[in-house]
């Protein structure tokens, strides 16, 4: 059975990816800082026949990603679809922004992505992809995002360069940008004011399994 692990799996779009891919035959491994959700996650791909493995994890820890990635290596497991899904928005004014939002975004959005690939590339194969969720603010600056759209640029350049570096001897490296969704992101901010007019999570994972087969980037409008 091939292996999917994702970050941020327990609810909005990880969890969403997670329950396509496990009925596409993957062995999911969800990893995220709420048991709770995760749990709940696991038990509903288990009620439709899947199989999942869930870890918990503070992806702003270092240390916390090399002895997740360790265990996998001490088991031997293989990993064919990696997916860097976990992240954190904190919008507004650029000068209502603190050096507390700075740090929390780029660790997330950014560090974590990057120390996970390289943590977890020793167990990925020539025939592996990773997906990088980066969000339509990785290709254009947004009023209150200068923040968020800072980080996402970041993860557009490291995956566009990892894609030039592996084109022909390595993992395949997936850019997907999407806007807004209905998902639990938006639970603590005002800054999108009708989150349920937003597409369902569902119809975004949808297309980008579907697209991520042959396509190195995706981008899904509003």
């Amino acid at each position: 059975m091939k292996n999917c692990f994702i970050t941020g799996g327990g609810s909005g779009l990880g969890k969403e990816l997670a329950l396509l891919y496990s009925q596409k035959g993957f062995h999911i491994h969800l990893a995220s800082r709420n048991m709770d959700k995760l749990t709940s996650a696991k038990k509903e791909i288990e009620a439709s026949g899947g199989q999942a493995t869930i870890y918990s994890i503070d992806v702003q820890k270092p240390q916390a990603i090399e002895e997740l990635a360790a265990a996998f290596q001490k088991d031997n497991q293989q990993i064919d679809l990696f997916i860097n899904n976990a992240g954190v928005g904190i919008f507004g004014p650029f000068s209502s922004i603190t050096m507390e939002d700075i740090e929390t975004t780029f660790a997330v959005n950014v560090y974590a992505p990057i120390l996970l690939t390289k943590a977890f590339l020793p167990l990925l194969s020539s025939n592996s992809t990773v997906i990088n969720i980066i969000s339509t603010a990785g290709l254009r600056g947004k009023k209150h995002e200068s923040l968020y759209c800072a980080s996402k640029f970041a993860l557009r350049g490291f995956t566009e360069s990892l894609q030039k570096e592996y084109e022909n001897d390595g993992p395949r490296f997936v850019a997907a940008y999407m806007g807004g969704m209905n998902t639990p992101f938006w639970d603590h901010s005002d800054h999108v004011k009708n989150p349920a007019a937003l597409p369902h999570p569902k119809q975004i994972a949808e297309r980008i399994a579907q697209e991520a087969e042959e396509q190195l980037e995706i981008i899904i409008e509003r």
